[in-house]
């Protein structure tokens, strides 16, 4: 027992009154660095979908051309700010790992040399760096992607 602190040690999280719906089992939360966004996958629409939560302003934001009507896009991870959204999709017949752009509103490929899998992405702050898990004849191993961003 630790004695001679005041105060408490835990806080009471705030809970969001009637929580933010995604209507699947496995959402994926990933929240920015900075903590303004909160990203999740979700079948609410039928189909597994990226979704992102502006926390401040209290609405979801808008994704244009990120989420596809023949892939499922999944697994989401954010940079700092929430600018860049690294994800798993289905959109070439297999599981990719591709970055989203806010600013522009387009994705890049990262794993077009990757023959097997890719699951759970993971990005720097800057969005310059990309970590997953892939899969090649049987063996999982971590893969780590440099890329350009603006100003680098």
């Amino acid at each position: 027992m630790i004695s001679g602190c005041s105060g408490n040690l835990l806080t009471q999280p705030e809970i969001i009154p009637g929580g933010i719906n995604s209507n699947s089992p496995e959402e994926y939360p990933a929240f920015s660095q900075d903590g303004r966004y909160l990203a999740f996958a979700s079948d609410r629409r039928g189909q597994r979908d990226l979704f992102l939560y502006d926390l401040e302003a209290k609405r979801l934001v808008s994704l244009p051309n990120l989420n596809r009507r023949d892939s499922v896009q999944d697994q989401p991870a954010l940079s700092m700010n929430g600018r860049y959204i690294a994800y798993i999709s289905t959109e070439r017949g297999k599981t990719d790992v591709f970055v989203y752009d806010r600013q522009t509103q387009k994705s890049e490929l990262l794993t077009a040399n990757v023959k097997g899998s890719t699951q759970q992405p993971t990005i720097n702050g800057d969005g310059s760096q990309i970590a997953f898990q892939a899969s090649q004849l049987g063996q999982w191993k971590i893969v780590i992607i440099n890329r350009r961003v603006d100003g680098s």
